[in-house]
C-alpha cells in the first residue's frame, strides 16, 4: 500500500504545470507571501509554494539563494517578517519547532545536532515525544513509565538496525563519522513517526560509500508514505531521487518541475551560471564596452 501511495503521488505530479508556484493536487504544505529580511538584504521572498504529499521534493539553487533560510522559517527555527503557511490544512505560521514536531513535521540539519556525549541509543530515545517519565510527578514511580520506555527502546533499536547503526548503539554519538551522524539524525527524526520530513543537505560531508545508503533510506521513507523535502547541491542526487524540483535564486522561487524539465530550464541555467554564460569573451567584452560608453 505505501508504494502505491508514492506511485499515486508521482502520477499526480505528472499532470502539474512546470512553473513557479504551481498548485499541487494534494499539498501537505502550502506557503504564501513568505519573506525574511536581514537589514537591507531580502533573504527570502516566496510568493507561493506547495509541497505534494507522499512525494520527494528537492529544493535547489545557487549559494545564498535562501534555501536554508526558507527551511528555518517553515520549520519554526526562525520567524518570517511576512507571510503565512499551512501544514495538513491548519495554520502553522511562525509556530515553534517543538510544536511542529508534535504535529508530525520534523527536520534535520546540514550540521548534525546529535548530542555527542550521549550514546547513540540515548540520542534516539530523546527523539520520542510524550514520554511519561519526563514529568516530575511520574518520574519517581517506575511502574508508570517503564513499559513505555521499553517500547521506545525497541523502536529505537529497530530504526538503528534499519540504518546499520545497531552495532554503535552503546557508543558515544561523538565517535561516529560524519556520514554516520547523518544517518543517526535521520533515524532520530523517524522516532516521531512524521508525516513530513525536511532534510537540509543530507549529503553534505558524506563519503561516497554512505551516499547510496542515504539515498536508499530517503526512497524507503517516501515508500512508507512520508513526504520528503530536501535541500541539496548534489545534482546527481537530485536527478536520481526526487519526484519534483523547486529552484530558488535571490530569495525567490524561479522554477518548478520534474528533474529533467528543471535541468533544461533557461532561467535555472542562468541562475547557476550567469545570464551571459553562453556568450564568448569577445561578445561579452563588446557588450560591456558598449554599456559603459552609453
Amino acid at each position: 500500500m505505501p508504494a502505491e501511495v508514492a506511485a499515486a503521488a508521482q502520477s499526480a505530479l505528472a499532470g502539474v504545470t512546470p512553473e513557479a508556484g504551481a498548485p499541487k493536487p494534494d499539498a501537505i504544505l502550502v506557503a504564501d507571501s513568505v519573506s525574511r529580511h536581514f537589514g537591507g538584504l531580502t533573504a527570502v521572498d516566496v510568493s507561493h509554494l506547495e509541497v505534494q504529499r507522499s512525494s520527494i521534493t528537492a529544493l535547489i539553487g545557487p549559494n545564498g539563494a535562501g534555501k536554508s533560510t526558507l527551511f528555518n522559517l517553515l520549520t519554526g527555527f526562525d520567524n518570517a517578517d511576512t507571510g503565512n503557511w499551512t501544514y495538513e490544512g491548519g495554520s502553522v505560521t511562525n509556530m515553534p519547532s517543538y510544536r511542529l514536531a508534535r504535529k508530525g513535521m520534523v527536520r534535520t540539519f546540514q550540521l548534525t545536532k546529535s548530542l555527542s556525549r550521549l550514546t547513540v541509543l540515548d540520542n534516539m530515545r530523546l527523539g520520542a515525544t510524550g514520554q511519561k517519565g519526563e514529568r516530575m510527578g511520574a518520574a519517581i514511580f517506575p511502574f508508570i513509565w517503564r513499559g513505555q520506555e521499553k517500547a521506545i527502546t525497541e523502536q529505537a533499536m529497530a530504526l538503528l538496525e534499519r540504518f546499520n547503526l545497531a552495532a554503535k548503539s552503546a557508543d558515544f554519538a561523538g565517535s561516529l563519522s560524519g556520514g554516520q551522524r547523518k544517518l543517526l539524525e535521520m533515524a532520530r527524526a523517524l522516532m516521531l513517526k512524521p508525516n513530513l520530513i525536511m532534510l537540509d543537505e543530507p549529503m553534505a560531508g558524506v563519503n561516497p560509500a554512505l551516499k547510496q545508503s542515504l539515498l536508499d533510506h530517503i526512497r524507503d521513507i517516501r515508500e512508507e508514505g512520508t513526504t520528503v523535502m530536501f535541500v541539496e547541491h548534489d545534482m546527481d542526487m537530485v536527478r536520481d531521487v526526487s519526484d519534483w524540483v523547486v529552484v530558488m535564486a535571490q530569495g525567490k522561487i524561479i522554477a518548478e518541475g520534474s528533474p529533467t524539465s528543471v535541468m533544461g530550464n533557461q532561467a535555472v541555467i542562468d541562475a547557476y551560471l550567469g545570464a551571459h554564460h553562453d556568450r564568448n569573451l569577445t561578445e561579452s567584452g563588446e557588450a560591456l564596452t558598449q554599456g559603459g560608453s552609453s
